[in-house]
């Protein structure tokens, strides 16, 4: 049981805390009320004293994994000096070396049931990411309506994720590593390079 002294803020924190590594570990479908109370240490119903719904609990573990995906995205494209394309090619490999690495999450992430709901705030967190994307797109095809390039090349990330954890674009293109299919999917939607 928590600590007398443990504030409410850090018991919230240790029950999200508990719910991104039971993500990673277990994948989402093990992320119930109930286990994440009973691994924090704490009764089944005292989650819904700091998220009234699972939604909310559900939302708050998928704001992690948006802001560890946007970091490491920042991180890849560093100080934005590079051409458009080289920090689209490198923010689409971080998207996808996050995805392939941390299944659970990436589900998790893109429920339509938690980014559907406004009220809860994950698109705040995750369009911003959407944003970087649209900008990048913009930069480098400005010939385009970026938004619903940007929009087809971020479904088409997402496309070669899941394809791509099942073992379906491995055994369909041959491929050993998903750079060459990254490669083809920029020049589907940007063009060859130095065109």
């Amino acid at each position: 049981m928590p600590s007398v002294q443990e504030s409410d803020s850090g018991l919230r924190a240790r029950l999200v805390d508990v719910g991104v590594d039971l993500v990673a570990r277990e994948g989402a479908q093990a992320l119930t009320l109930r286990e994440i109370a009973r691994r924090a240490g704490v009764s089944h119903g005292a989650p819904r004293r700091y998220f009234p719904t699972h939604l909310e609990l559900l939302s708050a573990i998928a704001r992690r994994g948006f802001e560890d995906l946007a970091h490491r995205a920042t991180a890849a494209v560093g100080d934005g000096t590079a051409a458009p394309r080289a920090q689209l090619a490198e923010l689409g490999r971080v998207y996808l070396e996050f995805a392939l690495g941390n299944r659970g999450m990436y589900e998790l992430m893109f429920r339509h049931d938690l980014l559907e709901s406004g009220h809860l705030g994950l698109r705040d967190t995750s369009l911003p990411l959407f944003g970087r994307l649209l900008d990048l797109v913009g930069r480098a095809r400005p010939d385009v309506d970026a938004r619903l390039v940007a929009g087809a090349l971020w479904a088409n990330l997402h496309g070669v994720a899941q394809l791509w954890g099942w073992g379906s674009l491995q055994l369909a293109t041959g491929a050993d590593e998903f750079v060459p299919v990254l490669r083809s999917v920029l020049d589907a939607h940007l063009g060859l390079e130095g065109e």
